[in-house]
């Protein structure tokens, strides 16, 4: 998946075929945020401009504008995984939440 970061924002990029154009939309919000240029150099700019103009928008209409991620995260795993989590934390001396975010750190390559 190619992605853009902007002002902790980021975008998944895609071709559009039909168009010859490259297409993006903001990821991790539920505002619909989209943008397209002919080129990549052009959809930096558009990319930029659309994350400009979404917060602009939200501060006219006095709306806080959406964040991709506050940082608190509320899983429904089964039980059982639940308590092989905790168990498997407790006996490497981490708590649940440590071993939680090395898991999802693998998963999603950030360290």
């Amino acid at each position: 998946m190619n992605t853009m970061t902007y002002k902790g924002y980021t975008a998944r990029i895609d071709f559009d075929d039909r168009d010859n154009s490259l297409v993006g939309r903001l990821l991790g919000i539920q505002d619909i945020i989209g943008f397209h240029a002919e080129n990549v150099a052009d959809l930096h700019t558009a990319f930029e401009d659309a994350v400009d103009d979404y917060l602009e928008a939200c501060e006219k209409i006095s709306k806080l504008p959406e964040k991709p991620a506050s940082g608190k995260l509320l899983l429904r795993v089964p039980p059982e995984l639940h308590a092989a989590a905790l168990i498997k934390a407790q006996a490497v001396g981490k708590s649940l939440n440590q071993l939680a975010i090395e898991a999802l750190s693998r998963e999603v390559r950030i360290e």
